[in-house]
């Protein structure tokens, strides 16, 4: 694997500002490209893609372009087709979704692969970008790219040398930069895919790329714990407008297609991945989940899961206050959220009973009231969340209430 790490030569498209609409030469022509495998000339080699042109396909009409790019020893047949899922996974499930409003393109990788090397696969992009637009009716603001592992870091190299070209771009299991990023200092809107058992620190280092780029505040962003059969999807706040990021964290390994509830299950048909890649590539992205510690009074620091480990049973102490994500809390209905879990207290707890965190299941005894006085209480106890001390280490647990400042907590 060669990475691409010097500058393209050619000049690349350009797009118009996010959110504008900007006709491709081909609209209002009588189109001569037809669905199915087109090759092009490109750094003097033949290279081929796959293309999908809408049934209902109207030359006036502006399209999105959306480029699915496959695996290490994939192939676009299997990306334009949906492989063994067939027609409700083609091109990675988007195609059914789209419901005729995009046009997909399945590249083939030299070798199977996306190495990228000096730009050659950025080039060849931009060569199918001319060849259809010339062609074709495209939002020219509306290019997007996705692509699992090796398709994944060939949609991260995309972001960072053509960040005017495309508006968005979703890698799912990206192992890393093994495409290049030639540039990489632009803001762009990014969706990162991971599964907590696979090298998750890879993806979360081209997630921060864009994090810093896009001037979003940085966070640890909650992530399931193994075992949890679950996925969290985390929306960055404060990010500049247009440019969000998205991080998609799931329990599972080196998977395209996880699905909820079931351990190591691969099924692009049930899979919640196609589904959270097309809201973020269409803008019906929900407000940032805000997240936020909670400071004891008494104690002035900060509630904390032990160790910052996300096993049953953990129990929660008071901490020096800090930017992690095991003193993070999101609420989410009447629930409290860390690392995945949710704060709960052993069923028919009495006064004195330790707090920790367990797999979220909707049960009385993991829900709370947050009050306006600063008492956080159990809606199945009654009892307050109270902490035993005020030194690092502190345990946390219920207690009948009594209005002290072991008693009161406040959003920090």
């Amino acid at each position: 694997m060669v990475n691409a790490t010097v500058a393209e030569a050619r000049e690349a498209p350009v797009a118009a500002d996010a959110g504008t609409l900007a006709a491709s030469a081909g609209c209002g022509k009588a189109p001569t490209l037809r669905s199915g495998t087109h090759t092009i000339q490109s750094n003097g080699k033949n290279r081929s893609f796959i293309l999908s042109i809408p049934d209902s396909y109207d030359n006036t009409r502006q399209h999105r372009l959306i480029f699915g790019f496959h695996w290490w020893g994939g192939t676009a047949e299997q990306v334009a087709s949906g492989g063994s899922d067939g027609d409700v996974y083609a091109h990675y499930g988007l195609r059914r979704l789209a419901n005729n409003t995009a046009i997909f393109v399945a590249p083939q990788g030299i070798g199977n692969g996306w190495a990228n090397s000096g730009g050659e696969d950025v080039t060849f992009t931009d060569d199918m970008i001319r060849r259809i637009e010339s062609d074709l009716c495209v939002d020219t603001a509306q290019r997007f790219s996705l692509g699992f592992s090796y398709g994944g870091a060939m949609s991260y190299a995309l972001a960072c040398a053509r960040p005017t070209t495309f508006r968005a771009v979703a890698a799912i299991a990206a192992p890393g930069a093994i495409s290049g990023c030639s540039g990489g200092t632009q803001p762009f809107a990014y969706l990162g895919i991971h599964g907590v058992g696979d090298n998750i620190g890879a993806g979360r280092g081209l997630r921060d790329r864009f994090v810093r780029n896009n001037g979003c505040t940085p966070q640890n962003p909650p992530e399931p714990s193994s075992g949890s059969r679950t996925h969290i999807t985390t929306y960055y706040s404060g990010c500049r407008a247009g440019y969000p990021v998205a991080w998609a964290a799931f329990d599972g390994g080196h998977q395209q297609g996880p699905v909820d509830g079931c351990a190591g299950c691969e099924s692009g048909a049930r899979s919640w991945v196609k589904t959270e890649v097309w809201k973020f590539f269409t803008g019906d992205t929900p407000t940032p989940t805000p997240t936020y510690r909670l400071r004891s009074e008494s104690a002035g620091r900060c509630l904390d899961v032990t160790g910052a480990t996300s096993g049953n049973d953990t129990q929660m102490i008071v901490w020096d206050c800090h930017t992690s994500a095991n003193q993070q809390f999101t609420r989410s209905g009447q629930t409290l959220q860390v690392l995945g879990k949710c704060l709960d207290v052993p069923a028919n707890a009495t006064s004195g009973t330790r707090v920790q965190i367990w797999d979220c299941h909707g049960g009385a005894n993991q829900q709370w009231n947050v009050n306006d006085n600063g008492t956080i209480t159990g809606v199945q106890t009654g009892l307050c969340l109270d902490t035993a001390g005020t030194a690092n280490g502190s345990a946390v647990t219920v207690a009948t209430c009594d209005g002290s400042a072991d008693q009161r907590w406040a959003k920090a």
